[in-house]
């Protein structure tokens, strides 16, 4: 029996494929503990410096497998359980993420891709939050990334309607970095991810923290939370390394090391 999560380990990068194809990669709660393992074995890997999320099959990852949905049951204590943890162990990554939405996204799903940094979708993709079909409300995070990515009007409509949302438009409405053709979407992907696995992490794992908490926080208080990474991310040896490379007019050589 195939693993329900595949890893496979690049230079300098993994590559983690949700492989329930038969299921649409609907995950079920051995499911998303094998994902929460492989992001948290990731995220202890110092030469691991970028991540790639995509799925098996034709589809990218349709939620949850409606065998944990089950009428009667203490839904919240089953988010608390899986979702949740789910959804902030992919925030708390020391690295870039980037996700390849090679299908159909929906429910839980969508809120995946959603929580990672950089999200590519085949054209022939789709992102649906169907909960309300099921009489339910968006979970794993979607509630957080939606009004943030294209507005509160956008999110309300997309929740309440549960209509599906093509790469185009997503790509259009700032719900996603970009659609591009379906031939293309791996190589891309892939290269995207080599990209950010050769760049500055410390820089980055700073940068996507600040601009997590940007939405919370007024201008001075950002303004702090920028002096405050920008110390630390001129303490690395990336900066030095920066430096170096540009006033030499070469390719800076990245380390991601910490200070």
């Amino acid at each position: 029996m195939e693993e329900a999560i595949r890893v496979e380990a690049r230079d300098g990068w993994r590559r983690l494929t949700l492989n329930r194809p038969d299921r649409m990669n609907a995950l079920d709660e051995p499911a998303i503990e094998a994902l929460l393992a492989a992001l948290a074995d990731a995220g202890a890997d110092a030469s691991c410096r970028a991540l790639l999320i995509t799925g098996a099959g034709r589809g990218f990852c349709a939620g949850a497998d409606l065998s944990m949905v089950i009428p009667g049951t203490d839904l919240g204590e089953l988010i608390d359980r899986a979702w949740n943890p789910l959804a902030r162990a992919l925030q708390a990554l020391p690295m870039p993420t980037v996700c390849a939405v090679n299908g159909v996204a929906a429910g839980a799903g969508a809120s995946l891709a959603l929580g990672c940094d950089i999200v590519l979708a085949a054209r022939s993709a789709s992102f649906i939050q169907a909960f309300a079909r099921i009489g339910l409300v968006p979970d794993c995070g979607g509630t957080h990334h939606l009004p943030r990515l294209i507005g509160e009007a956008r999110a309300r409509a997309v929740t309440l309607l549960a209509d599906p949302i093509q790469a185009g438009q997503a790509e259009a409405w700032g719900l996603i970095w970009r659609a591009v053709d379906d031939a293309m979407l791996m190589e891309q992907a892939e290269a995207l991810t080599a990209r950010l696995a050769a760049g500055p992490t410390q820089a980055y794992r700073l940068a996507r923290h600040a601009i997590a908490a940007a939405a919370g926080n007024t201008l001075d208080r950002q303004l702090e939370v920028e002096r405050d990474a920008q110390r630390r991310a001129g303490a690395t040896p990336d900066f030095v390394e920066g430096v170096r490379a540009f006033r030499e007019k070469r390719p800076p050589r990245f380390t991601g090391r910490p200070a």
